[in-house]
């Protein structure tokens, strides 16, 4: 698999790019320039060397011209005198030529040939003065110039000496002129070159432009408006659908991470929308069995003085029958009969309408009480039930637990888990109870392998007088009142199943610190009767 282009090496690919095209536009520009400057340069010295070399042709011109005044040879010497004085200009000239050429032209490096030309030329001028100076000196007064003086320009030897010197000065002029064009030349080649350069650089940089501009969309502007579109969907509540970017580098990897948050968040968003909705029923239903509570204690306290006035008119009038008829006879034993099964149904009625006492009333005092000694202690006695033979239950506490409840209250819920455990199971059965603590919390959970329970039961598992106890007795107040007096302690009671046929779950936290979450609903009954000890199940 290739490695992919991480962002920023495109990047870098981009601006190397960039940085080459400039650099060769600029370099372009800087071979021209330096051109023009060398070609101005290099035209300017020779310039200068053509002045100095003019100046020499004209001192050259000027022995030629010599003239003395009479043909005596007082006049050939003054004709000596004269090209000698001439002569030693033409060598000062071109010695400030020589140092023009060698200080200025060849120092700096102007001259397109090097300089090897001239400096030829200047040795044989040298020589030429040389040579004419020697002809000059050679030359004397003869016979026959005392008829007619010759002067020594037009002698044949120092003729013959100047045209030398002629020649060589204007082949050096000629170099020079040379020079100037194969400057020219070489500042047309450099310019036709950076011509070429610059072209070339601005089409690449054209092309370079062009194609970053699309790469740029492809893969810096196409992803950033896809994480931003990302964002708003996110924003704006969708966490479905995720931000799919393939540009293999950074962005993607901010995509995919981002994705994941999104995930995360869409989790935690379900889960917080599921804990609302959990205790908002929690709520509801709390408030719900509250507002029971009050109706309750009054409908009990209502009924309750009938119930009493029925069983003792009951058991009075069993007394006096017993006295009217004795204590045989088929009619007695049947009126006694269905007077004990009015006092025992009354007592049967009273004892319901106690439990909604009971229910409407808080718990008790609340302390420091360890709640794995409470299993035990009420697994212990849940033992010697009849419905717990054949069935195992199983606590093995792994530390000792301390919270500040009322024992009493948490004893009857856990009484009521167990009851209800055992009533849901065949033989065989097995309850597991399991405590567990953290800094804040006690969780106490109760799973058996009972019928279990289906999602229309779970959903009113909580509510009073609701039952589907598989014996087909209770009331349906136990698991109402275990949930009133877990919410008094400030705790919560939740149940779970996989369904009918697998057992069920009942997990109840406690927090270790005493919490008062609602206020005690007023008892309205002044003096309540006597109660059975509550072992119902739901």
């Amino acid at each position: 698999m290739s490695r992919p282009w991480l962002l920023r090496h495109k990047l870098i690919l981009g601006l190397a790019l960039v940085v080459v095209s400039v650099a060769l536009l600029l370099g372009g520009a800087l071979l021209g320039l330096s051109s023009y400057f060398r070609t101005m340069d290099t035209t300017q010295r020779k310039i200068d060397e053509m002045q100095i070399v003019v100046q020499l042709r004209d001192s050259i011109h000027k022995l030629g011209e010599a003239r003395p005044r009479d043909n005596t040879s007082t006049d050939i010497e003054a004709d000596k005198n004269q090209i000698a004085a001439e002569l030693e200009k033409s060598r000062e000239i071109l010695s400030k030529y020589k140092a023009t050429l060698t200080n200025e032209t060849l120092r700096r490096n102007l001259d397109p040939e090097g300089g090897q030309d001239e400096l030829a030329l200047i040795a044989r001028i040298d020589g030429a003065f040389k040579s004419l100076e020697d002809n000059v000196r050679k030359e004397t007064l003869s016979g026959s110039d005392i008829e007619g003086y010759k002067p020594l320009a037009q002698r044949e030897s120092v003729q013959k000496s100047l045209v030398e010197l002629n020649r060589l000065s204007t082949d050096l002029f000629l170099f020079l002129v040379s020079d100037v064009r194969l400057s020219f030349d070489a500042s047309r080649v450099n310019h036709r070159r950076s011509l070429m350069i610059t072209g070339s650089a601005s089409t690449l940089a054209i092309i370079l432009v062009a194609t970053l501009l699309y790469y740029f969309r492809v893969w810096v502007f196409k992803p950033i408006r896809l994480l931003q579109a990302g964002v708003r969907r996110v924003q704006n509540g969708n966490f479905d659908q995720p931000i799919r970017i393939d540009s293999h580098d950074e962005l993607e990897e901010l995509a995919d991470e981002f994705n994941a948050m999104t995930v995360r968040l869409r989790d935690i968003y379900k889960d917080l929308a599921h804990q609302v909705n959990e205790r908002t029923r929690q709520l509801v239903r709390s408030e719900r069995m509250v507002s029971v509570g009050f109706l309750a204690a009054g409908v009990a306290h209502e009924i309750n003085n009938p119930l009493a006035s029925i069983a003792f008119c009951s058991e009075s009038l069993e007394r006096r029958l017993m006295e009217m008829f004795g204590k045989s006879g088929a009619d007695t034993e049947v009126v006694s009969k269905y007077l004990r099964m009015i006092q025992q149904e009354a007592f049967r009625c009273k004892q319901i309408t106690q439990k909604l006492l009971d229910f409407s009333r808080s718990g008790g005092r609340r302390e420091p009480t360890e709640l794995s000694g409470l299993i035990t202690d009420v697994l212990e006695v849940a033992q010697h039930l009849p419905n717990a033979r054949g069935k195992r239950l199983v606590f093995q506490p792994a530390e000792a637990v301390m919270a500040i409840v009322s024992g009493p209250d948490i004893k009857s819920v856990v009484l009521n888990m167990v009851v209800n455990a055992l009533d849901s199971m065949e033989d065989g059965g097995s309850l597991t109870a399991v405590l567990s603590a953290d800094d804040e919390t006690a969780e106490m959970s109760f799973t058996d392998t009972g019928c279990g329970m289906g999602a229309d039961v779970l959903e009113n598992i909580f509510e009073p007088f609701f039952t589907r106890n598989r014996m087909g007795n209770g009331t349906g107040l136990g698991l109402s009142i275990s949930h009133q007096i877990i919410d008094q302690h400030g705790g919560t009671i939740q149940a779970h199943s996989e369904g009918p046929g697998h057992g069920s779950t009942f997990v109840i936290r406690l927090p270790l610190r005493a919490v008062e979450v609602k206020p005690e609903p007023v008892d309205l009954e002044a003096a309540p009767p006597d109660v059975i000890p509550f072992r119902a199940a739901a």
